[in-house]
């Protein structure tokens, strides 16, 4: 396959999450009537003949199957092999967005096909991704001119909140290593509570009001609008033997000798006995006191589902199980360098629902500091940290900047148990529990992977 085109930047992500209310209500109304519906159909649908193969390997998780199935479309009498102009798959989580998935799932089936929409409950990306892919190159390899097309033009859409946007773009990086491009671009419809990803890619930070109607925007979009970068971040955790208990879909186990060479590189010891774990983020990992909110309230949104009915309620959560963890009360450790009770490492301008504690910097201030203009792809991560819950709250509120301490292009932590035998860490909105010990260190190494993710640009 060919390589895909050079991409233009990421857009300017300040504007699109201020006006995240407004995109909820201009995407619902007369900007939804606006699309054709008929016109969208041959926008974005593939042939019958092509999604019946791609949704038979899928199901079958064999791309001979699929090639099978398409081999079929002449005894059915399908005569029309024109491929999409842009073929647009989509993936629904139907857990995210206070369950409108369902809802959503069924829209979508009525506006394209029931072949070009797949519940991550049921279908893995890597799934889609290994047979579904896989299926389209095979007829492209018999010939098959039409197939070709599609999979050198398909888009994905991903419906769901940051964190399942990140686990599609994760396997579709899988593409770059395997040679198979070009890649994908993904666009976004918003179904989770911070929504960061969406915003900053001009796809709103809600769920619109009127979302029968915008869900033909989305996807008229998702076909027409530009593409560009995003950095995507590997994050290596290295600990004495042992592991991480309730282990996170963003955190993967690995081999020890998979993190030698990365060891050897940056010039870290790996203990004798060790237990490593690899993940990739898009966003942001944090360490800290908002790491161990997050960890509270997914605890609580698996024990009590019914609490976490939409984007609303999960915020109200949110808020009272800070204050519950005496994130408020409990003053920092002092120190004369440095006094946190939270570490970012952020990539995106958006943080928490929106907010942009790293600011919009004065060209003076970034001389004085040594920084540059941030961008989510110019290969370098910010690094903040929050103090206690009024410090966070004031920067969540934009009144005050969070306290800038670097910008990084490769980040190595290192931590170790003293009065507490655990630290929590969060990537993306996914966060766990990490064991510490006093007499070793466990070590957390932050790289950029080599290859970008593509991004549709929801803003044009």
């Amino acid at each position: 396959m060919e390589r895909a085109e050079e991409t233009p930047r990421a857009p300017s992500t300040a504007p699109s999450a201020r006006v995240s209310i407004w995109e909820s209500v201009r995407a619902c109304g007369v900007w939804g009537k606006e699309v054709d519906k008929a016109e969208l159909r041959r926008q974005v649908v593939m042939p019958l003949y092509a999604r019946r193969a791609v949704a038979a390997a899928v199901k079958a998780k064999d791309e001979a199957v699929g090639v099978a199935a398409a081999a079929e479309r002449g005894e059915e009498g399908e005569v029309e092999v024109e491929a999409a102009v842009t073929p647009v798959v989509v993936f629904v989580n139907s857990r995210s967005g206070g369950r409108h998935g369902p809802e959503l799932k069924v829209r979508l089936h009525e506006l394209i096909s029931e072949e070009q929409v797949f519940d991550l409950s049921v279908v893995k990306p890597s799934d889609f991704i290994n047979y579904g892919l896989g299926c389209l190159e095979k007829l492209a390899e018999q010939g098959d001119n039409c197939a070709e097309t599609i999979r050198k033009k398909l888009r994905i859409m991903v419906a769901g909140g940051d964190g399942t946007v990140g686990w599609v773009l994760g396997c579709l990086t899988d593409l770059y290593r395997l040679k198979r491009e070009p890649v994908p671009p993904t666009g976004i419809i918003p179904l989770g509570t911070g929504n960061d990803l969406a915003r900053s890619f001009g796809w709103g930070g809600s769920f619109p009001f009127g979302w029968r109607s915008a869900v033909k925007r989305y996807l008229s979009k998702a076909a027409t609008a530009p593409t560009c970068r995003l950095d995507s971040w590997q994050a290596v955790v290295m600990m004495p033997d042992g592991e991480i208990k309730e282990l996170p879909y963003a955190l993967k186990k690995t081999e020890p000798a998979d993190c030698l060479e990365l060891c050897q590189e940056n010039g870290t010891e790996l203990p004798e006995k060790a237990s490593c774990y690899k993940g990739v983020f898009y966003n942001y990992l944090s360490i800290g006191m908002d790491a161990q909110v997050a960890y509270g309230f997914h605890h609580l949104r698996d024990e009590k589902p019914y609490l976490a009915q939409g984007p609303v309620a999960n915020k109200l959560i949110y808020a009272g199980y800070s204050c519950t963890q005496g994130w408020f009360c409990t003053p920092c450790t002092a120190s004369p360098q440095l006094s946190v009770r939270s570490l970012v490492v952020l990539n995106l301008y958006n943080y928490g629902s929106g907010r942009h504690p790293w600011g919009d910097l004065k060209p003076d201030y970034l001389e004085k500091k040594g920084f540059v203009e941030a961008h989510s792809d110019d290969g370098l991560l910010e690094i903040f940290g929050l103090k206690e819950g009024w410090h966070a709250s004031f920067v969540m509120a934009e009144l005050i900047k969070a306290k800038h301490i670097a910008q990084a292009a490769a980040i190595k932590f290192e931590m170790r148990g003293g009065q507490w035998n655990r630290a929590y860490v969060q990537m993306d909105g996914e966060p766990w529990k990490q064991p510490l010990l006093q007499e070793q260190s466990t070590i957390i190494e932050i790289n950029k992977v080599p290859y970008p993710s593509l991004m549709i640009n929801g803003e044009q």
